[in-house]
């Protein structure tokens, strides 16, 4: 709309012109060389119009002329720069569908017609890749990083070859220079920080953390839970060496991240064995509102290991009433109460748990309260029995992998802060022979569990065959002394007598290990000389 204006207005300039000349006549002579010219003033306005509009013209018609070989090489290259561009969109397409024939034709022609462009080692990189050509791919990556421009993206490539080969340490050395080439660079520098948290450089990798939180390349909560977990690595590893600067960096961990509970476990237990028993227990308060767990119950109760078992009982209910019906409060106040020969209250707590989800754990502490309290072996040896096939308790998984102590890492991939405390996935748990042997054993019979005979301490339970449909106890392989159960407790513990007579000779039935529960003492449980029957010594290391 602006042109048009435009032209109006210069259309209407050049009119008026005109006719304000024609409204003036008069007469020009020009006398020059003997010529003597005689003309209106308006024709020689004309004249002087159409010579300037000729002399425009070939003046533009001989500027093409001159500059015609160069227009024509010009034309030639954005000919050849159009037909090289469309062949790289071509060979995008085919690498997508997964034609690596078309994929290679297409980066040829491209780099024909375009010569090192990026894209054209770009796509030459991936039709080498598309096709397995390792070489071909780590070549084009190579030639990438001659050039500024695309020298990210190939040591990018480099490092992705060099993971795919196995080289580990060429792949980290393609991390750190990119890293310190493009400190900006995500992949880099999370690259090089994962490699330093698999080689256990807890130091090098804070390093890292920093300058990836500096370029703002992690969020601030992500960053802050990383540092817990480094701060929580150096001071475990450290604890022996420097027990204040472990106690330093265990409590910044604590800070950073209130509900990671190795960090606080192990700042309470640092402070505890340093005599700082009001501080280990705060701590541990702090956490265990946030995220429960058994090792933080054993570090607040054992906060001073010289108290007696009633003092210890009370700060295990103290704890277990800050969580409510929290499974591991109620754990607490069971081993508690075992240790302080407070048998009611561990009962209570164990029909709780029983109530809440009968785990091994639980069936465990059951079996232990009845031999302790009643001294019914047959019926402890029941709720050992009960033990094999109840649901786990959470414990520390990652990638697949259960532990009951924490690591900073996974044992599978060395990726930081990989362990979760959490159930673990029942159908992941092999099916043991007993559990054929429950399975195919009538229901009347299931009792006769109780006349298990231990075999060591490691191995404590042997489950019994059955034979024609008979109880067969097999002979223990390795006897400690214990007081065997009586016929009368089997017979009283069956909903009918079961036949024990002798049985024609078959394999012997294999050993079914029982996983001793995390509040299991074991054969040794008076070490110390102020624990009575049942209640542990204080850890000398958490068990996390």
């Amino acid at each position: 709309m602006v042109r048009v204006l435009l032209y109006l207005a210069l259309v209407a300039v050049f009119a008026f012109g005109a006719i304000w000349i024609v409204d003036r006549p008069g007469a020009l002579v020009i006398d020059w060389q003997g010529y003597k010219i005689e003309t209106s003033v308006a024709v020689a306005a004309a004249f002087v119009a159409v010579v300037a509009g000729c002399a425009v013209v070939l003046w533009n018609v001989m500027r093409w002329i001159l500059a015609g070989p160069e227009a024509f090489a010009l034309f030639r290259r954005n000919r050849r720069r159009s037909k090289g561009y469309d062949a790289i969109a071509r060979g995008v397409v085919a690498v997508g569908t997964g034609d690596a024939r078309r994929a290679g034709k297409e980066a040829s022609e491209a780099r024909r017609l375009l010569g090192k462009e990026p894209l054209t080692l770009v796509l030459a990189a991936q039709a080498a890749q598309l096709s397995g050509d390792r070489s071909g791919a780590e070549a084009a990556f190579r030639a990438m990083t001659e050039t500024p421009a695309t020298r990210s993206l190939g040591l990018r490539g480099l490092f992705i070859e060099a993971e795919r080969r196995g080289d580990r340490a060429a792949a980290k050395a393609l991390a750190e220079d990119a890293a310190r080439q493009s400190p900006e660079t995500p992949w880099a520098g999370q690259a090089l920080f994962d490699f330093q948290c698999a080689e256990h450089d807890w130091s090098g990798a804070l390093s890292t953390l920093e300058r990836l939180s500096a370029n703002r390349l992690l969020d601030k909560a992500d960053a802050r839970r990383r540092r817990a977990v480094l701060l929580t690595a150096l001071a475990t590893d450290g604890a022996a060496a420097d027990a204040p600067l472990a106690i330093k960096r265990a409590r910044e961990a604590h800070s950073l991240a209130a509900d990671f509970a190795p960090a606080a476990i192990l700042a309470a237990r640092l402070l505890a064995e340093q005599g700082d028993a009001r501080k280990a227990a705060k701590i541990v308060e702090t956490t265990w509102a946030k995220a429960p767990h058994p090792d933080l119950a054993e570090v607040y109760v054992h906060v001073r290991p010289g108290d007696p078992a009633r003092d210890k009982l009370k700060r295990a209910r103290t704890l277990s009433e800050r969580s409510g019906d929290d499974p591991e409060g109620l754990f607490a106040v069971a081993r508690a109460g075992l240790a302080a020969r407070d048998f009611d209250v561990a009962r209570s707590a164990i029909d709780r748990l029983l109530g809440i989800r009968p785990t091994v754990r639980a069936c465990m502490l059951m079996a232990e309260l009845e031999e302790v309290q009643n001294g019914d072996a047959g019926r402890s040896r029941e709720w050992l029995a009960r033990a094999l096939r109840a649901p786990r308790d959470p414990v520390w998984v990652a990638d697949g992998v259960a532990s009951d102590t924490w690591a900073p890492t996974s044992p599978v991939t060395g990726k930081l802060d990989a362990f979760v405390w959490k159930m673990p996935v029942e159908e992941t748990r092999p099916k043991l022979a007993a559990d054929a042997w429950l399975d195919q054993a009538p229901v009347e019979q299931r009792s006769v569990l109780a006349a298990l005979e231990p075999t060591d301490a490691a191995l404590p339970r042997r489950m019994p065959t059955l034979i024609d449909g008979e109880a067969q106890t097999p002979v223990a392989a390795a006897p400690v002394a214990t007081t065997p159960a009586k016929p009368a407790a089997v017979v009283e513990a069956a909903a009918e007598p079961v036949s024990t007579k002798a049985a024609p000779a078959r394999p012997t039935a294999a050993v079914f290990p029982l996983s001793r529960a995390p509040d299991d003492p074991g054969p040794n449980a008076m070490e110390a000389a102020d624990t009575m029957p049942g209640e542990r010594a204080f850890p000398a290391r958490p068990n996390y």
